[in-house]
């Protein structure tokens, strides 16, 4: 059985050596409920699907909840793990078993939270967002999602990363008339209209926006270009897909409105493939507050997009924060400094103990 009351180093690299590629998460929820029923007390634990929640009715003025995915990336021949002084290497080390592993720990080792806890561990994070855990248990059990404060588990390094940054994914649209490239003047080259919208990015000033001490920065960028019919033919169609990652402050609907505005008198037709909104930190609320108070003001805004925006959406003010390099996420030489999951570990057992 897992050992949650032993070091977390050692309980991070139990975890790495049960392979868990997303859709393949029964065994390690199988180990983790068993031994939260066996090493806790005070909590109703259920199950759903691959998913183990758990949470405390103390009749605390504030609840935490502390949400940690259980799936990994496929395995890149780096299963079991491996410690090499102090670097644990192993999939799932990053990203993000180590932060499950202090989240596990503290769930056995806080007998007397200063807080009501709740404690989500989710299978298919890293795949389709329709097979997203944490989109499932926020349809079929809404209120175990209810909090003061969330804490995602994902890989800072150490620091708080607080809301997350909207996507926005279009395909920006030229047409034209085609032709013999012999005779070009007899056509209308669409891949020659969308040298606008690249001028028009490549000269984008992108907005730095701060809310709660962070800085968020915007991004409007090409990601893809597509046309052509052959090396003989003027083109009658291209396109180029533009990703906007914008700040928290933008709904999902002000942001697609920017992007118009943007390319506003080309003549190109914008169509909109994928969005997600962003989150805003919440710093300001008592219960965030006291969390950046425990890891002595280390926040920054994170840049990208994560589950934190399921609970701002749901007016839950949710961080990242766990051990690991974002960075050597799902690399095949994944791992992290046993350090950080110590430090981890002794942060947010500060802030349960001590910041009410």
């Amino acid at each position: 059985m897992l050992d949650l009351r032993g070091d977390p180093i050692e309980l991070t690299a139990a975890l790495v050596d049960i392979p868990s590629e997303s859709r393949h998460e029964a065994r390690i929820a199988d180990e983790v409920e068993a031994a939260l029923r066996a090493q806790t007390s005070g909590f109703e634990i259920i199950r759903n699907g691959e998913a183990v929640l758990a949470r405390t009715q103390l009749g605390k003025p504030t609840r935490v909840l502390l949400a940690g995915h259980l799936d990994t990336v496929p395995i890149a021949d780096n299963v079991p793990s491996r410690r090499d002084g102090d670097i644990l290497h192993g999939c799932g080390t990053v990203d993000m078993k180590s932060g499950d592993a202090v989240f596990l720990h503290l769930a056995a080792t806080v007998p007397e939270p200063a807080h009501d806890l709740t404690l989500v561990f989710y299978d298919c994070e890293e795949i389709e967002a329709a097979a997203n855990g944490l989109g499932r248990i926020e349809r079929e059990l809404p209120d175990w999602l209810a909090a003061d404060v969330a804490i995602l588990g994902e890989p800072t390094g150490g620091y708080i990363e607080a809301g997350c940054q909207g996507t926005l994914r279009v395909v920006v649209h030229a047409t034209g008339t085609r032709a013999h490239s012999a005779r070009s003047w007899l056509g209308d080259n669409a891949i020659h209209k969308l040298g606008a919208v690249l001028d028009r990015l490549a000269a984008y000033q992108a907005r730095d926006v701060e809310i709660d001490g962070c800085t968020y920065r915007e991004g409007l960028s090409a990601v893809r270009i597509e046309g052509g019919v052959a090396g003989n033919v003027i083109p009658d169609a291209a396109s180029v897909t533009v990703n906007f990652r914008f700040a928290p402050d933008r709904s999902a609907d002000a942001a697609l409105q920017h992007v118009h505005e943007v390319f506003g008198g080309l003549d190109v037709r914008i169509e909109q493939t994928d969005s997600a909104a962003g989150a805003l930190p919440g710093l300001a609320k008592p219960a965030a507050k006291a969390l950046v108070e425990a890891a002595d003001g280390r926040v920054r805004a994170k840049y990208g997009w994560t589950d934190v925006a399921r609970f701002a959406a749901r007016g839950v003010p949710a961080v990242n924060y766990g051990p690991g390099d974002p960075n050597l996420a799902h690399r095949r030489d994944e791992r992290v400094p046993v350090e950080q999951i110590t430090a981890a570990a002794e942060m947010l057992r500060r802030y349960l103990t001590s910041f009410a």
